[in-house]
């Protein structure tokens, strides 16, 4: 996933959501659709409820006011089927063109589960396998032969799942009229980012790759012969109705009409109205929540083994099975049973999105905006639906804040430093802390017990600790299944 990182990578990410957080009205209470709609555009929730809060929900515009987003756009499936979809605010700051259901966003990593799709479909078709070497089948461009392929092949199931142990995070896209470079020049380095090499063994590690994406593309083009936006078109799009969704780029002058204009964190429009994005499978995706509900509804029919679905039953269930940290083969993968979800999230210049589907049940949502600053605000949208109808998970966090004396808080200030080398400062101001994060906001910290604290909205947990004789050495960050120790630095 490709868009602006901080300093301090996800501890930033985390500590940086400081959001507001209503009785939350769920679906069996509402009688139609018009109201469950409402209960969910006036009850965004962030990740975790504090539960003295009285009125911990919020409503869309309110979020959108908060976070400099000017357009967002929403689909939420219900039961097998889009129940409904709503386009909220402009296409760009400050104008009267309104972003509707039709109006299409850049979806950034979302291209990659469709991707997978297309590439999973050759494989039901036997024309390519998921764990034979690629290089079996790759004719204009070949996976570089080195002391790691000696040990493992590259295969297609690494692609997939970002365990095939090559290089390139994410793309930056290319501003209007610049020459666009090739899938292999991308893939060699003669773009905007280094060549992509193995350096691991394949298989052996997950490690996020839009470079492994670009392999997977062209790997699907030397096998079909054709190019990749037109075949995806006609084996995806088509037949899952797909219709306002495209990988062309640029996009055709008709197209761009109905584009939402992409906007920088701080609601700036970008001047040439977006970027261009030449790694197609990676993160060249345009289109819209409700064709992002018509996949993930489609990956759902071929789970379960609907007649004439995209794919067999037995390689949908393998796409949704994890292969190394919650990770399918294309989708982030979570929980069993009905609990069972997958989804993706997009982040590129201007844009962000979101999109989870709970294959058991046939209920999930999809979240696309306009605007970098828009990635709290559209997870909380999703809590808002998951609470609405009532979803197994992916729900608020309710937390209870304690005192804690002045005297104990007075020992967490100070300066510690993260693994990276970069520094962060905790302070006090009467009974509070407060972290100071370099170039970013200051982020106050709720009390969950004397010695751990959380940032307003978030579920990470920052947990000091002391030495046998009680001086405060370190304190540990948790956010989901990962966890950072900085060190205090002593004076």
């Amino acid at each position: 996933m490709s868009g602006k990182t901080c300093v301090l990578g996800s501890f930033a990410a985390i500590l940086l959501g400081v959001l507001a957080c209503a009785s939350p009205l769920r679906a069996q209470t509402l009688d139609s659709i018009a109201e469950r709609q409402r209960a969910v555009e006036s009850g965004l929730l962030p990740e975790v409820i504090v539960a003295s809060d009285p009125d911990p929900g919020y409503g869309i515009y309110e979020g959108m006011r908060r976070d400099s987003v000017p357009g967002l756009s929403v689909a939420v499936i219900n039961g097998g089927a889009v129940e409904w979809a709503m386009g909220y605010g402009a296409k760009r700051s400050g104008s009267s063109d309104s972003v509707v259901v039709s109006t299409l966003f850049q979806g950034a990593s979302l291209s990659k589960p469709i991707a997978a799709t297309a590439a999973l479909q050759l494989v039901d078709d036997g024309r390519l396998t998921l764990d034979d070497n690629v290089n079996r089948w790759l004719r204009s461009w070949r996976v570089p032969e080195n002391e790691y392929t000696a040990r493992r092949p590259v295969t297609l199931r690494g692609l997939l799942s970002h365990t095939a142990g090559l290089t390139v995070h994410g793309f930056s896209g290319y501003s209007t009229g610049t020459d666009l470079p090739s899938p292999v020049d991308i893939l060699e380095g003669r773009g905007k980012t280094d060549p992509v090499r193995l350096d691991t063994i394949p298989g052996t590690a997950f490690r996020y790759s839009g470079g492994g994406y670009m392999v997977a593309q062209v790997l699907m083009q030397d096998v079909t012969g054709d190019r990749f936006a037109p075949m995806m078109e006609r084996e995806v799009f088509d037949p899952l109705g797909m219709y306002r969704s495209t990988y062309e780029q640029p996009l055709s002058e008709h197209l761009e009409q109905v584009a939402a204009h992409a906007h920088r964190d701080d609601g700036t429009p970008l001047k040439n109205r977006w970027e261009i994005e030449p790694a197609l499978a990676a993160a060249g995706l345009w289109t819209t929540p409700t064709d992002i509900a018509r996949f993930a509804l489609g990956i759902r029919d071929a789970y379960k083994g609907t007649p004439g679905a995209l794919l067999q039953q037995s390689t949908a269930r393998e796409m949704l099975s994890e292969q190394k940290e919650n990770w399918g083969l294309g989708p982030e993968v979570y929980g069993k049973g009905d609990s069972l979800r997958f989804s993706h999230r997009g982040s590129i210049t201007g844009y962000r999105a979101f999109f989870v589907l709970y294959p058991e049940t046939g209920d999930g949502v999809a979240v696309m905006t306009n605007s970098e600053a828009a990635g709290g605000l559209m997870f909380d949208v999703a809590r808002a639906v998951a609470t609405v109808y009532d979803w197994p998970t992916f729900q608020s966090e309710t937390r209870t804040v304690v005192e804690v004396p002045a005297e104990t808080l007075a020992d967490y200030v100070g300066d510690y430093q993260l693994p990276s080398g970069a520094e962060i400062t905790v302070t006090r101001d009467e009974d509070q802390l407060f972290v100071d994060v370099p170039g970013e906001d200051t982020v106050p910290l709720l009390a969950e017990s004397k010695a751990v604290f959380f940032p307003k909205g978030e579920k990470a947990r920052l947990a000091f600790k002391r030495d046998s004789t009680g001086r405060v050495t370190h304190f540990i960050l948790r956010q989901e299944n990962s966890k950072t120790k900085a060190v205090r630095q002593v004076p």
